[in-house]
């Protein structure tokens, strides 16, 4: 029986996409991963289904490497569903790619899940005490069991019996040779966007983590799928829209919005754009600084820089260029170069800074050593002044609902000053944008959003997972 580790876990960050009806279901389905390639580069997979069997094919790397043209032609059928996985420590194994393909007493049964759940080490406890063998050590696993030791004899009922059991976040995506289900946790932790596509004269449906993954394909987006829903298309084309679970305060994560989703993309029904240049405005409101240039951190504070510059009326500059084509691996040099992977990525346009008092605006701070070399590098670049600014609050605990957020022991803001932040970062000012302009910035007046990492407050019950990371560190 393996052992698990209890940090195995978390962390799963990543993009799910399903579509139901169409002929080219796994091209589209690889499009669509294509677009949320962002949401996770360690892992992909497709399954598709030709009523008959589901076809599947999943490996380590980017969407583009592992689905060529061969291997999409034999993933046939006209429904499928896909996953991209983020790629985290101690957990970098072609067994924890997905969708998860099993056989049952359902038939064959293949999951798509972004998420985590926060019971899963007591449930995958529970069974393999009864017998279960595992594979790997995602959670996506232990959904896969639940469903197939269900004593209900449709799948449908047996994924809401199993989904009763989970608590945490999780957006899912099951498919059968009968048909595709969608579910959401009931807090609506993660997003999933609902929409269609026109084909033929004939309507096809479309999932998706965000809804960029839409444009691409040229479909319409229609709605979220809610907290606490499942959404079932049999194999007769029927779409059913049924709550599995009671209503339950939202608590939407508000780091898709500082910096997960893609900017293009509309999440939890609003646009992510809008959210991360208002983020910029705030912070420029909040913490203005004598000036000469307003530079992002490309490419996840370029939003929040262009709010910024518009408010504080300085000029916005792209003064540092990203290498956009740097792979998971490479060939450091022997000779040691100082910041060299910091270096391997961004690179200061010496023109734009030289002489500059330069605002560098970056979307978060949780360890402070990236943030470092950056200003290093700035500073090396001729920069007069490097002012540090943040366009969210200083993260302070980590994440349990599917963001890799490290322990607390390695967020910088958990265990040290403002001040002392700065002194680290080798910045000339350093501030970050209130809990207050965060929440006004998402437009949150019912208080929808989780806000755990600024606050600590978790909103489900995390006494078990704490006691068990506890316990971990102990036998470490």
């Amino acid at each position: 029986m393996k052992t698990t580790n209890v940090s195995d876990h978390f962390h799963e960050e990543c993009g799910v996409f399903g579509i139901y009806g169409h002929p080219e279901a796994a091209n589209l389905a690889y499009l669509g991963l294509y677009a949320l390639q962002h949401r996770g580069q360690e892992s992909a997979g497709i399954c598709s289904t030709d009523g008959e069997r589901l076809h599947c094919r999943k490996d380590m790397g980017l969407v583009a490497e592992i689905f060529t043209e061969s291997v999409l032609s034999e993933l046939r059928g006209a429904n499928a569903i896909g996953h991209t996985r983020y790629s985290t420590a101690g957990q970098s194994a072609r067994l924890n790619a997905q969708p998860f393909l099993v056989e049952c007493s359902k038939g064959q049964i293949a999951v798509a899940h972004n998420g985590n759940l926060t019971n899963a080490i007591d449930i995958r406890r529970d069974l393999e005490m009864s017998g279960s063998i595992f594979q790997a050590n995602s959670d996506t696993e232990v959904i896969v069991h639940l469903i197939a030791r269900s004593q209900e004899d449709n799948l449908e009922h047996a994924l809401r019996e199993s989904l009763l059991r989970m608590e945490g976040a999780y957006s899912l995506a099951v498919l059968s040779k009968e048909g595709l289900i969608v579910a959401r946790d009931p807090y609506g932790f993660r997003p999933m966007a609902f929409g269609q596509i026109e084909h033929n004269g004939h309507t096809a449906y479309v999932f998706a983590s965000e809804t960029c993954a839409f444009d691409l394909i040229g479909a319409t987006y229609i709605d979220d799928v809610q907290p606490g829903e499942m959404i079932t298309i049999t194999d007769s084309g029927e779409l059913h829209r049924k709550r599995f679970a009671p209503v339950q305060d939202r608590h939407h994560c508000v780091f898709e919005h500082v910096y997960f989703a893609r900017p293009d993309s509309v999440v939890f029904g609003r646009s992510v754009q809008k959210s991360r240049e208002l983020l910029g405005r705030l912070l420029a409101r909040e913490a203005p600084v004598e000036a000469d240039i307003v530079v992002p951190l490309p490419d996840s504070g370029v939003d929040a820089a262009i709010g910024y510059a518009a408010e504080s009326g300085l000029p916005y500059r792209m003064g540092l260029i990203r290498n956009h084509y740097v792979g998971r691996t490479f060939i450091e040099p022997k000779q040691s170069i100082r910041d060299f992977g910091v270096k391997l990525k961004l690179n200061p346009v010496r023109g734009v800074i030289e002489g500059k008092r330069v605002i560098l605006v970056d979307d978060s701070l949780v360890r402070g050593t990236t943030s470092q070399k950056i200003v290093r590098i700035v500073r090396q670049a001729g920069a007069k002044e490097v002012h540090l600014r943040i366009s969210c609050p200083p993260t302070i605990s980590p994440c349990y609902y599917g963001v890799d957020t490290p322990d607390k022991n390695e967020l910088i803001a958990a265990n040290h000053s403002i001040d002392r932040i700065r002194d680290h970062t080798e910045a000339d000012s350093l501030a970050y944008l209130s809990l207050e302009g965060l929440k006004q910035a998402v437009q949150d007046v019912q208080g929808e959003y989780c806000y755990a990492c600024y606050t600590g407050q978790y909103p489900t019950d995390l006494v078990g997972i704490e006691q068990l990371l506890a316990d971990s560190r102990e036998k470490k």
